[in-house]
C-alpha cells in the first residue's frame, strides 16, 4: 500500500468518464477508512474523490495534481489540518479548503478563518452536508467563471476600439492596465477560447505599442520637449521629491523588475497592513535593463549624460565590474543639482535574506532621515534565473506560475516586516498625496514596455 493512500472497496457505481466529473475532491483524514460510505456517496453524485490519510501526502498531491476542493480533518497526527492548510495555500492560494473539526472553539475558528478556509463542517458530518458544501463551492466557481468570460466579451470591443484610436502615452498606460486586469481575471475562467482571444489581443497591443514607442521615443527624451511622459530620469524630480519634507521620514522603495501583473497579484498582501492611496505609472527609458533604467532614476540623467558627468563610475556593456555600484552617489548628486541636498538621506540595497534582516534591525535609525532609498533586487534575480535555470524554467513555465512564485516570495518577506513601521506606514505605488508620520513610496521598474518579437 502506498503511504498516505487508502485502498477502498471498489465503487459499484463508478464514474463512467472521469473527465465528466463535477469536480476533483481530495479528502484528507487519518481515519479515512471510516468514511468509505461517504466517499462512495460523493462518487455516486458525480464527484471524483481521492482519499489520503495525512497532511504531508496531501501537500505533495496538490503540487502535482489539479484539485477543485480539499476536505480536511483538523485533528491529525504528524501535521495538523491547519498546518496542512497553510502549506496547501502556499502551493496554490486558489484551492478551496473545507475544514472538518470535532470542536467549534472560538480560537480554532478564528485561526481557521484567518487561514482562509472556504467552509467548515462539525463532526460527525452528514453526507448531505458535505454534498451541499461541495455543490455550493463548485457552483460558485462555475458562476464566477461564466461571469468573467461574459464580462471580458463585453470589454473586448472597448479594448479593440481603444487600440485603434491612436492612443497617447497616458491612454497606453490605461490600455496596459486593463489588459493586465483581464489577464488576472481570466485565471477564474475555464474557457480556453476566451483566454486565447485575450492573448491574441495582448499580442496586437504589443505590436501597436512597439510602433508607438518607435515613433515617439526620440522626441520624449529630447531635453527641449514639453510633451513627454514621466520617465526613469525624471521620476525622482517629479514623483518623489514633491512629497519629501524636512523632518518627515519618507521611504522610497524600488522593486527592480516587478511587473504590474505581479504587483496586482501581491497587492492584497500589502493592503492588509498599508493604506494604498494612489497608483500611477511612468515610462522606462530604453534599454530597460537595470544598468540603464535604474541608474537613470537615481542620477536623474540619461545614460549618455551619466557617462559624461561620472566617467569613472559609469560602466559600458563590454566593461568589467558592477554596473549599479554608485546609485547612492548618483542620488546624492541629483539632490544637490535639484537644490534638495539639505535633506538627510540613506541608501540600502537588499540582495539577500540577511540584508533584509539587517534593514529591519536598522529601521529605528532610518526614521531619523528625511528620505530613505531601499532597493530590492530579488525579483530581478528571479527573472534572470527563470531563463537560465532548468528548475525555474519548469516551475515558472507560464505567466500564472511566474506570478505565483512572486506571491510566495512576498508572503515570506512580509512575514518579517518591522512591527515598528506597521501602524505608521501608508503604502503608495510611485506617488502619494497624504502622510502622517512618514510616507512610503513604491516604485516598480521598469514599467513593462512590450517589444516586438523577432
Amino acid at each position: 500500500m502506498t503511504p498516505g493512500f487508502v485502498n477502498l472497496t471498489e465503487n459499484p457505481y463508478p464514474l463512467k468518464n472521469k473527465s465528466m466529473a463535477l469536480g476533483k475532491i481530495l479528502w484528507v483524514d487519518d481515519e479515512i477508512e471510516s468514511l468509505h460510505s461517504q466517499i462512495l456517496f460523493l462518487e455516486n453524485k458525480g464527484y471524483e474523490v481521492t482519499a489520503m490519510t495525512n497532511g504531508f501526502d496531501a501537500i505533495d498531491f496538490v503540487k502535482e495534481h489539479p484539485v477543485d476542493v480539499v476536505l480536511m480533518d483538523e485533528t491529525m497526527p504528524g501535521i495538523t489540518g491547519l498546518e496542512t492548510l497553510a502549506k496547501i495555500k502556499e502551493a496554490n492560494q486558489q484551492i478551496p479548503v473545507v475544514l472538518i473539526t470535532k470542536n467549534e472553539t472560538e480560537n480554532l475558528m478564528d485561526e481557521a478563518i484567518g487561514s482562509q478556509i472556504t467552509d467548515y463542517l462539525i463532526k460527525p458530518v452528514n453526507p448531505n452536508q458535505v454534498l451541499l458544501s461541495l455543490n455550493k463551492i463548485i457552483d460558485n466557481k462555475r458562476l464566477v467563471s461564466e461571469k468573467t468570460t461574459t464580462a471580458y466579451q463585453q470589454q473586448f470591443r472597448h479594448l479593440f476600439m481603444a487600440l485603434n484610436s491612436n492612443p497617447d502615452y497616458n491612454e497606453w498606460m490605461e490600455i496596459y492596465k486593463k489588459l493586465v486586469y483581464w489577464e488576472l481575471e481570466m485565471e477564474k475562467s475555464d474557457s480556453p477560447e476566451m483566454i486565447e482571444i485575450l492573448q491574441s489581443q495582448k499580442q496586437e497591443a504589443n505590436t501597436e505599442f512597439f510602433k508607438f514607442v518607435s515613433k515617439n521615443y526620440a522626441r520624449w527624451v529630447n531635453p527641449k520637449s514639453d510633451e513627454s511622459p514621466i520617465m526613469s530620469h525624471s521620476l525622482v524630480q517629479f514623483k518623489v521629491l514633491p512629497h519629501v519634507e524636512k523632518g518627515i521620514p519618507t521611504f522610497f522603495i524600488l522593486l527592480d523588475n516587478l511587473r504590474i501583473d505581479q504587483w496586482k497579484a501581491i497587492q492584497p498582501i500589502f493592503a492588509e497592513s498599508f493604506r494604498i492611496l494612489e497608483e500611477d505609472s511612468f515610462y522606462s527609458i530604453l534599454p530597460t535593463a537595470t544598468q540603464y533604467s535604474r541608474n537613470a532614476i537615481f542620477s536623474g540623467l540619461m545614460p549618455i549624460d551619466i557617462e559624461k558627468q561620472f566617467p569613472s563610475q559609469w560602466k559600458n556593456d563590454d566593461e568589467e565590474g558592477g554596473k549599479n555600484l554608485y546609485e547612492d552617489e548618483f542620488f546624492r548628486a541629483q539632490l544637490k543639482r535639484l537644490k534638495r541636498d539639505n535633506l538627510k538621506s540613506s541608501y540600502t540595497k537588499v540582495v539577500n535574506y540577511q540584508a533584509g534582516q539587517d534593514l529591519v534591525n536598522n529601521i529605528h535609525n532610518l526614521l531619523n532621515n528625511d528620505i530613505n532609498v531601499i532597493v530590492y533586487n530579488f525579483v530581478d534575480m528571479l527573472s534572470h534565473a527563470r531563463t537560465e535555470m532548468e528548475v525555474l524554467k519548469e516551475l515558472a513555465s507560464d505567466e500564472i506560475s511566474y506570478r505565483s512564485i512572486t506571491t510566495r516570495i512576498k508572503l515570506k518577506l512580509t512575514g518579517t516586516r518591522s512591527k515598528q513601521l506597521q501602524p505608521r506606514l501608508h503604502w503608495d505605488q510611485t506617488m502619494g498625496t497624504h502622510r502622517r508620520t512618514l510616507l512610503l513610496l513604491l516604485a516598480i521598474i521598469p514599467t513593462q514596455m512590450p517589444q516586438r518579437k523577432n
